[in-house]
């Protein structure tokens, strides 16, 4: 099966992560990945960081590589898989799931196993994603005014519009979307008629390992 390399869009808080093409979990390590890359208590992250080796009941060996390593602001860290569905992976996936959950509570971790995110959060952040890099933050003044802007909940357009020309401001209100100064509820479709708000009216979509997870 061929590979590709994938960088996760973290602000360089990340290693250099390699995914298997045409995986099944795949599609979910990328949704799984922008909600770390958008935590701000997520400090670095990486792509299959370690393969575990243990020996089973009957002595033969057994490994497993988990696909995301998660760093935490406060010290503490998880390992997490990203399955298509609760049951992928069969029984050595459940049996390796008991396993790593020990090691990683020895090491003062947790392990995770975290499932598709719904379809329209995904969306959401896959457009936001977009909008993350610096450039978009806009000058001091117009993110200011984007803020402002905002400072009571209102459709997206009509802050947008007052806070200048919605050309220059939309990628500075997405950019604040996506780093949390701004706040709207990511589940439902972004449109011109969204709430938007500085406050925590809206869902904002934010949360590293836990949003749709499973055990």
């Amino acid at each position: 099966m061929g590979s590709k390399n994938t960088a996760a869009a973290s602000g360089g808080r990340s290693q250099h992560m390699q995914t298997d093409t045409g995986s099944e979990w795949e599609a979910v390590f990328v949704e799984q990945l922008m909600v770390l890359d958008r935590d701000p208590e997520v400090v670095g992250l990486a792509g299959r960081p370690v393969r575990l080796l243990w020996r089973d009941a009957r002595g033969q060996v057994r490994s497993w590589v988990p696909q995301l390593f998660a760093r935490h602001r406060d010290g503490t860290a998880v390992l997490a898989d990203c399955p298509s569905h609760p049951e992928a992976g069969g029984e050595r996936a459940r049996k390796a799931a008991k396993i790593l959950e020990a090691a990683c509570a020895q090491a003062g971790w947790s392990y995770r196993r975290l499932e598709p995110l719904e379809k329209t959060l995904t969306a959401n952040l896959k457009w936001l994603a977009g909008y993350r890099h610096p450039r978009n933050a806009g000058r001091p003044r117009l993110a200011a005014a984007g803020r402002e802007a905002f400072a009571q909940p209102r459709p997206l357009i009509e802050g947008a519009e007052a806070a200048g020309d919605p050309i220059e401001v939309l990628p500075v209100v997405f950019h604040s979307l996506w780093h949390g100064k701004l706040t709207t509820d990511l589940e439902t479709p972004l449109n011109e008629r969204v709430l938007v708000s500085t406050g925590a009216d809206g869902v904002n979509g934010r949360g590293g390992p836990g949003s749709g997870d499973g055990r």
